[in-house]
């Protein structure tokens, strides 16, 4: 395994604006952490992207969930949807 002590190569660059608020709020955060303001926005930016991610529902958990939770239609109204859906299927193609 090779290791390095030097900081990765950026191979973009680009340049923002911001409000005096926002510049004193980056460059107040750069001073005590002792970064770099890109430094503070590549730590901010990898902070939101988990928060995001931890927030997003997993589509198969919540099924479950309702499954477990007894709360989906009855087999009764399934099975009644699922005809609807046939006879209309059969009445688009023209059968």
């Amino acid at each position: 395994m090779v290791h390095s002590d030097r900081m990765a190569t950026m191979t973009c660059q680009t340049t923002f604006a911001f409000d005096q608020g926002i510049i004193r709020r980056l460059k107040s955060l750069a001073t005590r952490w002792h970064v770099s303001q890109a430094e503070v926005i590549r730590r901010a930016l990898s902070q939101v992207e988990g928060n995001v991610l931890a927030l997003q529902p997993d589509p198969i958990k919540m099924l479950a969930s309702l499954h477990q939770s007894g709360h989906g239609l009855s087999r009764e109204l399934a099975d009644a949807y699922v005809e609807e859906v046939y006879q209309g299927r059969k009445e688009w193609r023209g059968e």
